[in-house]
Parts: structure tokens; C-alpha cells; sequence
């Protein structure tokens, strides 16, 4: 089906989105305007390949592109450089520990090319209520007790969504990216979505998949069984020198 402009979604929250494979050629990807970020929109819409993208002063914007960027758990690349950097440091990395702070700091991150930020106010609380409910996670990249990286994204069933990531040391969110990568990997989980591309994203392997196929893996990961809630214990603590010996 093609069409012009965007879908007007329904007030309900749990009003089910139009087909993904319904948006926009132009821009790309723009799928439905409106709605609002309660967790029962938010989950639905990662459940259909739907993220919400906006800035302060616009309408609320969903988004569905075509091709999608994403990473295979077993396909993230850090540069042999980069890697033997890590064989001595004493970074340590975990999951759902200081989640507020990682988005906070995704907030705060200087982005070239981007005036501002698109975590706005009302999406860092919206994704903090995901994160108390189970399905919001963080991971982060610590030197001492210091934050130096981190990620964060939303998981339903076996499908890891995400959202942002960022460095207050240089590597941070590589080895955050990483160690994530690593984690979801041992547990089975393939695919990371990572929504857009970017030159960074493509240094550290990310792939651009049709929306056709993205689409099919994720309506069968949503499915899978995954215990919801915190990761901080099953993921563990992993020190970031495990990174320099193999790739994630």
C-alpha cells in the first residue's frame, strides 16, 4: 500500500499501529504521528519494528525504515587497536544498575550534526517506567565508580531494541555496545536492532537488513520466552578485558 502522509493513531493506548510496511518512501521510514509514550503504545510499537523519533516542539513521529540498521550479537567488531587497548583495563561492565543515569547521559551526549536532543524530557520518563516495569535495560561501562559508557535499549521476548549509547571516556560505548553484544550472544538472543545508520555503527559491524526481513525475525523474537526484569544479576559483571581476547 502506498501512501502520502503518515497514519493518525487512535487516542487508545493500546490501539494497534498500522503495518510497518505502510511508511513512508519520504521521509523514510515515517510510519504514524500521534499517540502518546505510555508503555503499552511504546511496547507495541517495538513489537510491530516501531520506534519513536522526535524532537521538542514536534508532534509525536513513529518510525518504520527501510533498510534497517542491525547488529548479528556475533557480528559486533572492535579494531585490533581497540581491542589490544583493553587487555590491561580495569573497566567492568553491567547491566540495570544506574539505568536513569545512562539515559541522562545519552541526553547530555554532543552528537554531530544534531541541534539538541531527541530524549526529551518526556521519553527518558517513559523509558524509566519500561525500566521499572522489566522491559528497559541498561548497560554500563564503569572505571572504578566511575561511568564512563553505557547503552541502553528496550527487550521483548528474545529481541534487543536500541535506543542510544554513550562515552564519557573514549571506547565507552564500544565496550558497552560489546559487552552487550557478548551477553545477548551467550543467551541466544541474534539481532540487535540499532535503528539508523551512522559512521560509527557501521565501523563496529552493523548491517543494513530490508525491513521485509528485519520484520520477520522480529515478530519471532517478540514471541520467544524471556524472563522480564532486572539484568543486573543474570548479566553480570564482565570486565572489559575479556573483550580484547575475541570479538562479541
Amino acid at each position: 500500500m502506498t501512501r502520502s502522509h503518515p497514519w493518525r493513531l487512535a487516542d487508545a493506548h493500546n490501539a494497534p499501529f498500522p503495518p510497518a510496511e505502510t511508511a513512508l518512501r519520504e521521509p523514510d521510514g515515517l510510519l504514524a504521528i500521534g499517540g502518546d509514550l505510555t508503555p503499552v503504545r511504546l511496547l507495541n510499537a517495538y513489537a510491530g519494528g516501531v520506534f519513536p523519533w522526535f524532537s521538542d516542539g514536534q508532534p509525536l513521529l513513529w518510525w518504520s525504515p527501510d533498510p534497517r540498521m542491525v547488529f548479528r550479537t556475533d557480528g559486533v567488531h572492535l579494531s585490533s587497536r581497540f581491542r589490544r587497548s583493553l587487555r590491561a583495563s580495569p573497566w567492568v561492565v553491567r547491566a540495570d544498575t544506574c539505568f536513569a543515569e545512562v539515559i541522562a547521559a545519552c541526553a547530555g551526549s554532543f552528537r554531530p550534526g544534531q541541534d539538541g536532543t531527541w530524549i526529551t524530557d518526556g521519553m527518558r520518563d517513559a523509558y524509566v517506567a519500561l525500566h521499572r516495569m522489566g522491559h528497559a535495560h541498561s548497560v554500563e561501562v564503569f572505571d572504578g565508580e566511575r561511568l564512563v559508557g553505557g547503552i541502553y535499549g528496550v527487550a521483548i521476548g528474545q529481541m534487543f531494541f536500541g535506543e542510544s549509547m554513550f562515552s564519557a571516556a573514549s571506547g565507552g560505548s564500544k565496550v558497552a555496545l560489546a559487552a552487550l553484544a557478548r551477553r545477548l550472544a551467550q543467551w541466544g538472543w541474534p539481532l540487535i536492532d540499532a535503528q539508523v545508520e551512522n559512521d560509527h555503527l557501521l565501523s563496529m559491524g552493523a548491517e543494513h537488513w530490508p525491513r521485509e526481513r528485519f520484520l520477520a525475525l522480529v515478530r519471532e523474537q517478540v514471541r520467544m520466552d524471556a524472563a522480564v526484569g532486572s539484568w543486573t544479576t543474570g548479566f553480570g559483571e564482565m570486565a572489559a578485558a575479556v573483550l580484547a581476547s575475541q570479538e562479541s
